[in-house]
């Protein structure tokens, strides 16, 4: 049977599915070899390798990612998350800032978005963040999960308890 780069990504996903990161992270190799100008194996292997633990590696691939596809919100929004595992909080923001110029009303970037402030301890602006991802989508139980806990970190007992009902009433409807 001959590789492909369809049976390459395949197989690659479903080695990293299974937490077999560096015989993923080969596939994705041998199938850029092919394609180099393919930004979803650089975003599949920015992700494998993110899972792998390897933040710099990962950076690296969703950067060229990103080079090859500059409006590929997923590809900044995972540059954003890596970028803030990494410590680089400003690099993370700039990532969801042309993400958000792309699409304003991208619920994951705004939810991204709280995630970095919570990181840093401000929670005003990650609970702003975190109440605008859940007005955009109302089914977002990631996004009511992080803004119960920045109200918590404020003291807003009744928040509290509003996004834990709402999240009652999500479940089994997680990342809609």
């Amino acid at each position: 049977m001959k590789e492909t780069v369809y049976s390459l990504n395949k197989q690659a996903i479903e080695l990293s599915d299974r937490g077999n990161y560096e015989e993923a992270i080969a596939c994705f190799r041998r199938a850029i070899t092919v394609e180099k100008n393919n930004h979803l194996l650089f975003f599949n292997l920015g992700i494998t390798y993110f899972h792998a633990g390897d933040g710099e590696n990962a950076k690296n691939a969703l950067l060229q990612a990103h080079f090859l596809n500059p409006e590929e919100i997923q590809v900044l929004e995972m540059l954003a998350i890596v970028c803030n595992e990494l410590g680089e909080k400003e690099e993370a923001m700039f990532y969801c800032t042309e993400a958000l110029d792309l699409n304003y009303y991208n619920p994951a970037i705004w939810n991204t978005i709280g995630v970095i402030y919570f990181s840093v301890e401000e929670y005003n602006d990650a609970c702003e963040a975190f109440e605008q991802a859940v007005s955009l989508n109302p089914y977002y139980y990631d996004a009511f999960f992080n803004l119960r806990d920045t109200y918590e970190e404020l003291g807003n007992r009744v928040g509290v308890e509003t996004c834990e009902k709402q999240m009652e009433t999500l479940k089994g409807h997680k990342n809609v």
